[in-house]
């Protein structure tokens, strides 16, 4: 398989710029570890859902070589309901402040909730990862107007409580790409400039096996936006369905480092992983083979 390089804009070649003046290089793939403080998310439900087990676990994360680090405190699994703001506030904050009073790792913090993206930039995160794309709270808008973060722009269709029912797509790729083209307009003329956007295709939010599988081929299609590309696949369903004895999320390693793999092959910037030590390892040895052109 061939190596790719998209064509970036400017400011997204140089990297990704935080509030406080750092810039995440893209020079090579980065990798998110998924911290969830839920009691429900499909793979790691329940495992962090203390402050302490959590921080353990995102010192842990660093310490295998993650680049930056993803707080949520409301599952988006199929089927999920939302959580109450007062709840995922006390989730998430006291995480976010323990993470940075240890570490200065970037964090992103996953909601669609403006009060809750704002508590946590306050609390010291530095990315806002929304997967509504900025669509379910209005409040979100005027966050990010009035701040200078980046933000993850995520496509879904419908909400989590539903999206697995019955999905449709009649070009998947093509119709995800338009919908990004869409809020990147959207952003603009909200006066969010590009070089701060981040776009994800939403690999298991109502999307079908071979929408998924469409998805980790045709990333090529998404980088002519010109933006970075985060791809999350890990352990999630759709590796199960390929795979004897796939059910239990924990037990898709091997099909979520393939998916890593060919993601950036395909010219993701961003990977999304529980399993943070084993995809940087395969991240290690496709840069070597990239040094070897």
């Amino acid at each position: 398989m061939t190596i790719r390089t998209a064509k970036r804009t400017e400011s997204a070649t140089k990297g990704i710029c935080l509030s406080d003046g750092r810039v995440l290089s893209l020079a090579k793939p980065l990798v998110m570890g998924i911290l969830n403080i839920t009691p429900d998310s499909f793979s790691d439900g329940g495992r962090f859902n203390s402050i302490d087990r959590a921080l353990e676990q995102a010192l842990l994360m660093v310490s295998e070589g993650a680049d930056l680090i993803d707080v949520g405190g409301e599952s988006s699994r199929p089927g999920a309901d939302p959580v109450p703001l007062e709840v995922e506030l006390e989730r998430v904050i006291p995480l976010v402040e323990s993470i940075r009073a240890k570490s200065d790792i970037p964090i992103s913090i996953d909601t669609y909730k403006a009060e809750v993206a704002g508590a946590a930039l306050k609390a010291g995160a530095d990315i806002i990862n929304d997967i509504s794309a900025m669509r379910f709270d209005p409040g979100m808008v005027t966050l990010v107007q009035a701040t200078v973060v980046p933000v993850i722009l995520m496509h879904m269709l419908g909400k989590p409580k539903d999206m697995q029912q019955n999905p449709v797509y009649t070009d998947c790729v093509g119709e995800i790409a338009e919908f990004f083209r869409e809020r990147i307009e959207f952003c603009q003329s909200s006066g969010i400039e590009p070089d701060r956007l981040i776009i994800d295709p939403g690999i298991g939010f109502g999307k079908r096996l071979h929408d998924n599988l469409a998805i980790l081929s045709g990333i090529d299609q998404l980088a002519r936006t010109g933006l970075p590309i985060l791809i999350g696949a890990s352990r999630k369903s759709f590796i199960g369905q390929l795979t004897p004895g796939g059910g239990n999320a924990s037990e898709r390693l091997g099909g979520s480092i393939a998916a890593a793999t060919v993601a950036i092959l395909g010219g993701a910037d961003i990977i999304r992983v529980h399993d943070v030590r084993e995809t940087v390892e395969a991240i290690s040895l496709i840069n070597a083979l990239k040094e070897t052109k």
